[in-house]
């Protein structure tokens, strides 16, 4: 019994120390595989965004840097342009983020750290935010001189179709916008997922024509239509003060100053309405009112001597006229004597216009102006009517007001023959003119003008223009020539969107 005791009790004691020796071999085997994984970071931990558990340092940084090395995808309209980081100097903090990273290993001691592995116990999740630096005047270089000069677009200007009056609509330009790309691209070079921009840019519309292309257009009109006469024509743009003021004399261009006289026809009574407006006050009755209607709208001659005779002088009405073009500066433009079948001449008028030896168009004593001339005075008419300014308001202070040039306007307005200027407009376009043209004896046109202001949703702008021929003006002709300039003119202030 002793004996069989004794052998139990030996093999329970041999069994359990090899059982002990089987733990301690186990727990040494596991304590080594945790030392090894010990000196490599948590299996949880991310740095930037990247994984970089069960990585060493060398491995995480390699890691890392395969990631943000790679390039950012920039699209410039159809095109893809490859941004490599380190054109822009863009580096990681590699140190800095180590140093983070192996603080959060540390954060549980070893032996606590070799316990959670026994039991299987993950750590939490934890990422080591980004740290990196790049160059702003690296990146904005780049994209100046890289990108912009290489893909930018001008804008092309609209340009007159050879042979028309029209003009082909420009095309808009693309440019970068480097302002708004610099924190785009910025916020890409530090994105784990998201590294493509696209590249905001900035429509450029194309630039307008100049008034020198306008003014080669109009002379190359003047040409295709054969008119071989003198012919003056006068553009003034009413928002920049630009304009276009030239006479052709059968094709080649007369030299100016002093401008050209030509015979004022019905235009005369733009003065005439003037001169009334300044003196007739408040007191627009009826009878003016009718007769200013008759004057502009119908063009009827009674009325202009009758407005002349009742509301400026009887006898000197015209000489009046004549003073107030001089006190506004129109050296040119004056009314000798009355309408009426008859009527003397009350002065005779000599004006550097008239005065040229080189070129004459036998303007009728009685009235003239020049293009430029009548130009001016719409203007003034125009900025007296929109700006209570302009030479009205100062040459007559407190005789014209803006109220009474707006009801100049809407005279001239009036005029409605859907010839000369009027026609070379769309319908509905506010033209406010007056027209006119002369027959001889026998019923032959030697002299035809119109003068406007027209409004157009592109721009204001008067245009004057005066024709002569000493043999015969053919009225078709003619007044498809002006429809044409007219056109012309109306389509620069307003092309086509591109």
């Amino acid at each position: 019994m002793r004996s069989r005791s004794k052998g139990s009790f030996s093999f329970l004691r041999w069994g359990s120390l090899l059982f002990l020796l089987l733990a301690v071999v186990v727990t040494v085997l596991q304590l080594v595989r945790f030392s090894r994984l010990w000196i490599n970071f948590p299996t949880n931990l991310s740095m930037a965004g990247v994984p970089i558990g069960q990585l060493s340092r060398q491995a995480a940084v390699e890691r890392l840097l395969t990631v943000y090395s790679e390039p950012v995808e920039l699209t410039y309209n159809e095109s893809v342009i490859q941004l490599e980081p380190n054109t822009v100097g863009f580096t990681l903090d590699n140190e800095a983020m180590l140093a983070a990273a192996e603080q959060q290993r540390t954060r549980t001691s070893f032996w606590q750290g070799f316990w959670n592995y026994l039991w299987n116990r993950q750590s939490s999740a934890t990422n080591i935010p980004l740290r990196a630096s790049y160059s702003e005047d690296r990146l904005r270089a780049y994209l100046e001189s890289e990108i912009s000069s290489r893909y930018d677009q001008l804008p092309t200007s609209a340009v007159p179709v050879v042979g028309t009056t029209n003009f082909q609509a420009g095309n808009t330009g693309s440019q970068l916008d480097v302002d708004r790309a610099i924190p785009l691209i910025e916020s890409a070079l530090f994105s784990l997922s998201q590294r493509s921009v696209v590249l905001p840019i900035k429509r450029t519309n194309p630039s307008h024509p100049t008034m020198q292309n306008l003014e080669v257009l109009l002379k190359q009109t003047i040409d295709l239509s054969g008119f071989d006469g003198i012919i003056g024509v006068d553009v003034e743009d009413l928002q920049n003060g630009e304009s276009i003021s030239f006479i052709l004399n059968g094709g080649e261009q007369v030299a100016t100053p002093p401008d050209v006289a030509f015979t004022a026809s019905s235009t005369i009574k733009i003065p005439i309405m003037i001169s009334v407006f300044r003196r007739i006050g408040d007191s627009l009755d009826a009878e003016t009112t009718k007769n200013l209607e008759d004057m502009i709208a119908k063009s009827i001659n009674p009325a202009s001597d009758w407005l002349m005779q009742n509301k400026i002088d009887r006898n000197q009405g015209p000489l009046l006229v004549t003073d107030d073009m001089q006190t506004l500066g129109l050296v040119n433009t004056f009314l000798g004597g009355y309408f009426y079948a008859g009527a003397p001449l009350l002065q005779q008028f000599q004006t550097p216009a008239n005065q040229r030896t080189d070129i004459s168009t036998d303007p009728d004593p009685y009235s003239q102006p020049t293009p430029s001339e009548m130009a001016l005075l719409l203007k003034d008419i125009y900025q007296c009517a929109n700006q209570n300014g302009g030479s009205l308001i100062a040459a007559f202070p407190g005789e014209i007001t803006q109220a009474e040039c707006q009801s100049m306007i809407n005279y001239l307005v009036q005029d409605r023959i859907a010839l000369l200027i009027q026609a070379g407009v769309p319908d509905g376009t506010n033209v406010a003119h007056k027209h006119g043209w002369v027959t001889d004896l026998y019923g032959v046109i030697h002299d035809m003008s119109d003068a406007a202001i027209v409004f157009t949703p592109g721009g204001d702008y008067t245009f004057t223009v005066y024709m002569y021929h000493p043999v015969q003006i053919v009225f078709d002709p003619a007044n498809q020539l002006v429809k044409d300039l007219s056109q012309a003119i109306y389509n620069y202030y307003n092309i086509p969107s591109p």
